[in-house]
């Protein structure tokens, strides 16, 4: 059930409003299922519907006149509160729907249970699926109903009838969602011909400047460089920059004027403040000749963050999860074209999953930050093999974080997880197509085949059979066979691979164990005398000490795929 909740200046107008069947059609038989007192006036049950609909506003209005005789009447005297049940419940009877109302009046302070000086209210149904609480704010005692953050503890009330009842529990938020676009924003972007209002478009250009920055400088030229942006920039007196707001170009109100918004109306995360508390946060470097590919820093770090989301506290998890979401905003500033509005949609979608009410310490995550911003100022990938290589350590983050949010109660937040993993495993499949096909190409010899066969029952003996069924498992051969010719061990690149990869998650293992491999092989070959002493650390282990050997390594069963071929 959703609560809507406003206030007005005239009883008679929101009566009016109520009990109308000629201008709102989906009024059908509009009539009282509850009031203050059991016994109000009702118009929808007499023949002389004005003098009822009269009476009825005078008794609501009764406390309010007396108010304003002693000048204690305030202005916005109507309280005007909506209740909708969801289209799959079950419709609910008057006396059902008269329960409701009075739980929710009392929740609110509208009028406390056992309340004799409680406001006068009454509720009207119009429509099967839903009622309208029409109340007035002065009591009986002539003071002003208490009814703060009635929104929260309507919402309260409902989801606690919702059980009750049986019907759909609402996925509820916890205030930190970005503010939606009113009514009148997405009026005037349908008649602009455009899908997403201003408000929403500068939100993700914003969030976009925001992710490719090193400094606050840096955010502000990169927003005063985007396409169809107008940013104003706000000084102290002393010079110092205060903040900002923003304006789409061509977006105008009825004066002309462009329509300006400031970050923290676009999303609680984008005020000048909180920006500039992320930036601080991160440590970036300008990148040496040498350095590490930033693709598989950056991939390297998202792989980490399940780890950190089931380890670690709160607050360095919520870090985490923000500089997750800075990487998808920016990466569709380095992808090919195609897949760009699939990574957009994900970033929007897990745009609502970075946040929640746990402060998040930023400085956990500078790792990811500051490997994304390195990734930003190189050429653009030349094929999909790094993209994938992100992209399928994203799909594991990103079902972490919505198990993370689930353990947390954060419903809103879950919800925009698993929205997001829809749009990113499209994205994968557009971005991993040619680089496994061209892998799967150049599939080695059967014998080498063979041999990798062997090392997977060993290494990973209970996911063997789904990775040898998995379309990818000719790509994985060759990535083993390319790593092999490089001079590292097959056997333990899987290990290594498997150990530092759930496969229990993974819907293509195979996929999941070659961009593994393909960074892993990127590292040097170990020196000899790494290698001798590792196998002299292995060897001096007490038998105790040492792993069992599977049951497929000491006999492994000769693969259905290898008699195949």
């Amino acid at each position: 059930m959703i609560a809507k909740i406003s206030s007005g200046k005239s009883t008679a107008s929101l009566i009016r409003y109520l009990y109308d069947t000629k201008k709102a059609k989906d009024h059908t038989d509009p009539h009282l299922v509850a009031s203050w007192d059991g016994f109000a006036p009702d118009p929808g049950r007499t023949d002389d519907f004005e003098t009822t609909k009269k009476q009825l506003v005078a008794d609501l209005d009764l406390h309010v006149k007396q108010a304003g005789l002693l000048g204690r009447a305030p202005e916005q005297h109507v309280w005007h509160c909506s209740i909708r049940a969801t289209e799959t419940d079950r419709h609910l009877s008057d006396d059902d729907w008269a329960d409701i109302a009075r739980r929710v009046v009392a929740a609110t302070g509208i009028a406390p249970t056992d309340d004799p000086d409680g406001c006068r209210w009454v509720a009207v149904r119009h429509a099967p699926d839903h009622i309208h609480i029409a109340a007035t704010k002065v009591r009986a005692d002539l003071r002003t109903a208490r009814h703060w953050n009635d929104y929260l503890t309507a919402d309260r009330e409902l989801a606690t009838i919702e059980k009750e009842y049986g019907l759909h529990q609402v996925v509820r938020g916890d205030r930190t969602a970005a503010k939606r676009p009113t009514r009148a924003e997405q009026e005037k972007a349908k008649r602009a011909g455009q899908a997403r209002t201003a408000r929403e478009r500068l939100r993700t250009m914003v969030r976009t400047a925001a992710a490719a920055a090193t400094s606050t400088e840096e955010f502000l030229h990169l927003l005063q460089h985007t396409d169809s942006v107008l940013v104003d920039i706000k000084h102290f007196p002393s010079g110092d920059v205060r903040g900002y707001t923003v304006a789409l170009a061509g977006d105008t109100n009825q004066n002309g004027e462009p329509v300006w918004y400031s970050g923290s109306t676009l999303a609680p995360d984008l005020s000048l403040p909180q920006i500039r508390r992320r930036l601080a946060a991160t440590d970036y470097r300008q990148p040496e000749p040498r350095r590490a590919n930033p693709w598989h820093q950056a991939t390297a770090a998202a792989e980490r963050i399940p780890h950190h989301l089931e380890h670690q506290d709160d607050p360095a998890a919520q870090a985490h999860l923000a500089a997750f979401g800075e990487a998808l905003d920016a990466l569709p500033l380095r992808v090919p074209r195609a897949v760009q509005p699939h990574l957009r949609q994900a970033a929007e979608a897990f745009e609502r999953a970075a946040r929640s009410r746990i402060e998040a310490e930023h400085q956990q995550a500078r790792a990811l930050r500051g490997a994304v911003r390195a990734l930003l100022r190189e050429p653009a990938p030349r094929d999909g093999a790094l993209l994938a290589m992100f992209l399928d350590a994203a799909i594991l983050t990103v079902i972490a974080a919505a198990r993370w949010h689930e353990r947390r109660h954060h419903g809103q937040q879950a919800a925009a997880a698993h929205q997001t993993l829809l749009h990113l495993r499209t994205a994968y499949d557009q971005a991993a197509a040619e680089p496994l096909a061209a892998l799967a190409q150049r599939r080695p010899s059967q014998h080498v085949v063979e041999r990798h066969i062997r090392h997977i029952h060993q290494v990973a003996p209970d996911h063997a059979e789904q990775i040898m069924e998995d379309p990818s498992f000719d790509a994985l051969s060759t990535a083993l066979a390319d790593a092999e010719k490089a001079g590292h061990d097959p056997r333990q690149l899987l290990q290594q691979a498997a150990q530092q990869r759930a496969l229990h998650d993974a819907r293509d293992p195979a996929r999941v164990l070659i961009w593994r491999i393909e960074r892993l092989s990127e590292r040097p070959v170990p020196s000899a005398r790494a290698r001798a002493a590792r196998a002299r650390s292995s060897a001096t282990q007490r038998p105790d000490q040492q792993a069992p050997v599977p049951v497929a390594a000491q006999a492994p069963p000769q693969p259905s795929r290898a008699r195949r071929r």
